[in-house]
């Protein structure tokens, strides 16, 4: 039995590693994601396959075993799971004020000019209510 959608679990970082291959290059195999990973580090193939077979039993992917070569894809959007990990991440690290999240990020990382601007665009947007 696979979790319900709004219980699956917090992705670790190399499980957001495979996500981000599949956010990008849509459904694809096991080979198809150990050669994208791959390109960043090494890594074995039966580590991408196992890695892959966890996210499936937690319902971070559903695989198709359809054709001979299966088929993984990610159950949930790029835009939710950000949103889930950032609102984790928002009351573990920051007592759940949004600010003090913002600033540490700003921090962090210097944010180019056109971040800068789509970030006071989103403010503007959320302050009319229309995100």
């Amino acid at each position: 039995m696979h979790p319900k959608p709004t219980d699956l679990p917090r992705p670790t970082e190399a499980e957001l590693e495979i996500l981000a291959v599949l956010w990008s290059r849509g459904a694809s195999t096991v080979r198809d994601v150990h050669a994208e990973v791959s390109r960043r580090k090494p890594t074995q193939y039966t580590t991408v396959l196992k890695f892959m077979q966890i996210m499936a039993e937690k319902g971070l992917v559903r695989r198709d075993e359809r054709a001979r070569a299966h088929i993984y894809r990610a159950t949930r959007p790029q835009a939710w799971t950000q949103r889930q990990i950032a609102g984790d991440l928002l009351q573990r690290a920051f007592g759940g004020s949004a600010a003090s999240m913002v600033m540490g990020a700003l921090a962090a990382q210097k944010a180019s000019p056109q971040e800068l601007a789509e970030i006071r665009k989103l403010l503007d947007e959320y302050e009319k209510g229309t995100k």
